[in-house]
């Protein structure tokens, strides 16, 4: 698997339109740019989702990330690409799709 590096200043959106950002900062001191390296052993939440069902509000609210198989790890945890599959939840932890990574670390690529 080979993608763009995530950081703290990746742009990502859930498929409806709210903001997706990390809901814990990373503890590790791998900054690139200086912003720090996202991973998935940290919480992500989504804000802002205005998506409804028959009328009723069903936002999402959280994502997780599936590790990916590069081998490249910040504490022991992998690194989130932006080709890395992930799915956004409600509340209730129905699946909602996946989020939309609209700019991410173009400096770092990994292979």
């Amino acid at each position: 698997m080979s993608g763009s590096l995530l950081d703290a200043g990746a742009v990502i959106g859930c498929p409806h339109g709210g903001r997706v950002s990390a809901a814990t900062t990373p503890s590790g001191g791998v900054l690139v740019q200086g912003a720090a390296v996202a991973t998935a052993a940290h919480s992500y939440v989504v804000t802002g989702c205005p998506h409804t069902v028959d009328g009723v509000p069903t936002p999402c609210v959280s994502v997780r990330w599936t590790a990916d198989g590069t081998g490249v790890t910040v504490d022991g945890s992998p690194v989130l690409l932006d080709t890395s599959a992930a799915e956004c939840f409600t509340a209730a932890f129905v699946p909602q799709g996946p989020p939309v990574v609209q700019a991410a670390q173009r400096k770092v690529i990994v292979r």
